[in-house]
């Protein structure tokens, strides 16, 4: 049988599970956990080292300053397609309300009754 005890511990201990800290702590042991089990890659190492990330960075402000201008004219094309994008779907929504304003108008109105047809007399 169960002791009604075990079962209130129980309880409490859940509730103690989901305190913030709590949760860092078992996501810090997993994630500790996950990088024992996955190998190490062999060219890691090498991405951590400061020089390595110095020079990334050296050889990356360097192209960002060769090619500054290409980047400027890339990025203000690209801008001004994405501005024309956006007013072409902006008229074809307002193409699309307009058809269904009339079609609700014209469903509204009250159709006229039709005149009586006119047979001769004779």
């Amino acid at each position: 049988m169960i002791d009604p005890k075990a079962i209130e511990q129980a309880a409490q201990c859940g509730s103690m599970l989901n305190h913030p800290i709590a949760q860092g702590t078992m996501m810090a042991a997993s994630g500790f956990a996950a990088s024992r089990l996955v190998p190490p890659l062999p060219g890691l190492n090498l991405l951590r080292n400061p020089l390595v990330l110095l020079a990334g960075g050296i050889a990356a402000g360097y192209l960002l300053h060769k090619y500054e201008k290409e980047i400027i004219q890339f990025l203000a094309k690209s801008t001004g397609m994405g501005k024309d994008f956006v007013l072409h779907q902006k008229e074809n929504l307002e193409d699309l309300l307009a058809e269904a304003q009339e079609k609700e108008a014209a469903a509204a109105a009250p159709q006229a009754p039709a005149a009586p047809a006119v047979t001769p007399q004779g």
